[in-house]
């Protein structure tokens, strides 16, 4: 997804020359063309810190300006992950089914306590009095 005027986004590599580490976000304000965007980095109090031209696959876009709705974590993963080489991916997606299944085994846990803390079930007999 190409980021637009307006848009935030969050650097995914530590870029040293530049003084920029993975994590931190800034706003696009200008498109050079060839993929490199310039990005204004602010305090928390709003101060410009700096400009920094950047190419594409050295950050997410994380907030969409167009829609002023956040980048749902799956798409934002998605992003990162489409630029892994395709080792790194795989080890991505593995990780990704590891962390399914504990989710899954973790709700199921949680099911069969919450209905052993409700106590002894009463199961209707097959059989009715007449």
């Amino acid at each position: 997804m190409m980021p637009d005027i307006g848009d935030i986004i969050e650097v995914v590599t530590d870029i040293p020359e530049k003084n920029l580490r993975a994590g931190v976000r800034g706003a696009v304000v200008h498109g050079h063309g060839n993929d490199v965007y310039e990005i204004e980095f602010i305090n928390d109090d709003g101060e410009t810190l700096d400009f920094s031209a950047l190419h594409a696959n050295q950050f997410i876009v994380v907030w969409r300006a167009q829609t002023r709705q956040w980048i749902p974590v799956a798409e934002q993963t998605s992003a990162l992950v489409a630029g892994l080489p395709d080792d790194a991916a795989r080890q991505v997606l593995n990780f990704a089914r590891f962390l399914s299944v504990q989710s899954c085994l973790a709700q199921s846990q949680a099911s069969s306590h919450a209905l052993s803390a409700k106590g002894p079930h009463h199961t209707p007999s097959a059989k009715h009095p007449r």
